[in-house]
């Protein structure tokens, strides 16, 4: 499990996250939303070590995220971050196989789990492709699947933290790549996942976490997060909120 406890974080003189206290659970999908500079990208790195806190702390299965080293840290936590690329001409099947380098578990059950893992990202086509033969959204599912397989099967006591893994995706593989993270969840993985889209976060996310201004502005079940008055309060947005009319979830309408 990784929590994080008032957190801050402040960059030269201006404090870009506050007060966020947070739990990602076994089992569970939770999102982050917010608009462009509320300090959802900032958490991420905070969450992953990338970026040093002035105050909090943050754990992972109740142990300072510092004091892991770094083979183990990496065979339970993996982060894929708003921008991913590289400048090789590796075949994707090689870009995938690097999520598998904190383990050792051999090559032909590491062949085996690569090969899940770009299914599950609906990849599987690509794995003889060079990554830089590919359009910007296949080289997204090629890293989906490249963290999947760092964490693969997902079950209890992995962590993976996603950074607006659908913005570069058509609208099809922006759920394909979500109901792969939510079978990581089903699984026993705990996720935590920053979105734009509100109604794809209605559809898969257990929990919400909603910024403004760095700070939690309320933090609850989709249907308690994703209402009118949040929305327009944080985004300025005019909506209308009812049921799906198959699953239930809020349907987010902009006025």
């Amino acid at each position: 499990m990784l929590q994080v406890e008032d957190l801050q974080v402040v960059r030269g003189r201006k404090m870009v996250l506050d007060g966020v206290s947070l739990k990602v659970q076994p089992g569970e999908v939770l999102g982050v939303l917010g608009p462009n500079g509320a300090g959802k990208s900032t958490l991420l790195g905070a969450l992953c070590g990338e970026l040093a806190t002035q105050r909090g702390r943050v754990l992972l299965h109740d142990r300072a995220l510092a004091d892991w080293p770094g083979h183990e840290r990496a065979q339970l936590l993996a982060v894929l971050p708003q921008v991913s690329s590289l400048g090789f001409a590796f075949r994707v099947e090689e870009v995938v196989g690097m999520g598998r380098l904190p383990h050792r578990t051999g090559k032909d059950r590491d062949h085996e789990i690569v090969h899940a893992a770009l299914e599950a990202a609906d990849a599987l086509h690509l794995a003889d492709r060079s990554y830089l033969a590919l359009s910007g959204g296949e080289r997204q599912r090629v890293h989906l699947a490249r963290v999947l397989a760092q964490l693969w099967p997902g079950e209890e006591g992995r962590t993976l933290l996603l950074d607006e893994p659908t913005s570069a995706l058509d609208p099809l593989h922006q759920h394909t790549t979500l109901q792969a993270v939510r079978g990581f969840a089903d699984r026993g993985a705990a996720v935590l996942v920053i979105l734009h889209d509100l109604n794809l976060a209605a559809r898969y996310c257990d929990r919400i976490l909603l910024l403004e201004q760095g700070r939690p502005y309320v933090f609850d079940t989709p249907q308690k997060v994703l209402q009118p008055e949040a929305l327009k309060a944080v985004f300025g947005l005019e909506v209308l909120v009812h049921a799906h009319p198959e699953r239930g979830h809020p349907l987010i309408i902009a006025r």
